[in-house]
C-alpha cells in the first residue's frame, strides 16, 4: 500500500480520488493543482498550486517528498502535464497510472462533426452555423478569434483569455448542467452550432442531448493521444484497485 500518493488534479475524478485516500489511516495524499482557475473547489489532503518546471522537476519533486505512487488526473486534453507524468515515472520509478473517464460517442440522431484541434474546429464553423455556443475552456479562444463574421456565447468558469473574437458573449459558469437548461439557454441566444472537447463525463453532457433533441450540428475536439506505454483507468474505482487499495 503506498504511504504518499500524488495526484496530478484539476477533475472531479481528482477531487473523488483524494477525498477516499485522505480517509485512509496510513495514507497521505497530495493534490497539484496547475493553477488556471483562481478559486478551485475543495480538496482533501494537502495542496500545492504551480507547475513542476518540466519532467525532470516533477521527477525531483517526487523523490525529494517520497512519493511512492502518482495519478495523472488531470483533463484529458492537459497533453503536455500528462506528457511530462510519464516521463518523470520513468526517471523515478514512481509507478503510475492515468486517470481518464470514458469520452464521449455520438448516438442516434446526433448531427457530429469531429476535429482533431481548435483550429480545424474554427476552420468548419462557418459552413455550419453563424451563432456558436463555445464550451472549450477559456485559454484557448484565440483559435477562434479571427471569425469576425460569427456570433460567440462563450462560458467558462472564469472570463476567457484574450485574444477573443470580435462578436463574443460571455457567461461564467460552473457545472453540472441539465438538459433543460442547456436546452433553454441554446433557445434563448438562437445558437445553431455547438463547439466543445471530448471531456467525457456526466457534467457537461446535458448539451449534447439538448443539441440532438434540437438538431443542431455539434462540432467535437477529438483528445490527443496518450502517450505510448501509458496505463489508463477510466473510474476512481479502478484507481483505487491499481494502488493496491481495496474499495472502503
Amino acid at each position: 500500500m503506498p504511504s504518499h500518493v500524488l495526484i496530478l488534479g484539476g477533475t472531479t475524478e481528482a477531487r473523488e480520488l483524494a477525498a477516499r485516500l485522505a480517509s485512509r489511516a496510513g495514507v497521505r495524499v497530495t493534490t497539484s493543482l496547475a493553477g488556471r482557475v483562481s478559486r478551485p473547489g475543495p480538496v482533501d489532503g494537502d495542496v500545492r498550486v504551480g507547475g513542476f518546471g518540466g519532467a525532470e522537476g516533477l521527477a525531483a519533486w517526487l523523490r525529494a517528498h517520497r512519493v511512492d505512487a502518482m495519478v495523472d488526473a488531470t483533463h484529458p486534453f492537459a497533453a503536455r502535464i500528462t506528457a511530462n507524468a510519464a516521463r518523470a515515472a520513468a526517471l523515478t520509478g514512481v509507478p503510475a497510472v492515468v486517470l481518464r473517464r470514458p469520452g464521449w460517442h455520438a448516438g442516434s440522431g446526433d448531427r457530429w462533426h469531429e476535429a482533431a484541434s481548435l483550429a480545424e474546429a474554427a476552420d468548419l464553423l462557418p459552413r455550419l452555423g453563424r451563432r456558436v455556443f463555445l464550451t472549450t475552456g477559456r485559454l484557448e479562444i484565440a483559435a477562434f478569434a479571427h471569425l469576425a463574421d460569427l456570433h460567440f456565447v462563450v462560458r467558462s468558469v472564469e472570463p476567457p483569455e484574450p485574444p477573443v473574437p470580435p462578436d463574443t458573449r460571455t457567461l461564467a459558469a460552473r457545472g453540472p448542467f441539465t438538459v433543460e437548461g442547456e436546452t433553454a439557454l441554446l433557445r434563448a441566444h438562437r445558437i445553431d452550432v455547438l463547439v466543445t472537447k471530448d471531456s467525457g463525463g456526466a457534467a457537461t453532457a446535458a448539451k449534447l442531448t439538448a443539441a440532438r433533441e434540437l438538431e443542431l450540428p455539434v462540432v467535437v475536439v477529438r483528445r490527443p493521444p496518450l502517450p505510448e506505454g501509458v496505463t489508463t483507468v477510466p473510474d476512481v474505482t479502478r484507481a483505487l484497485a491499481r494502488l493496491g487499495l481495496a474499495p472502503e
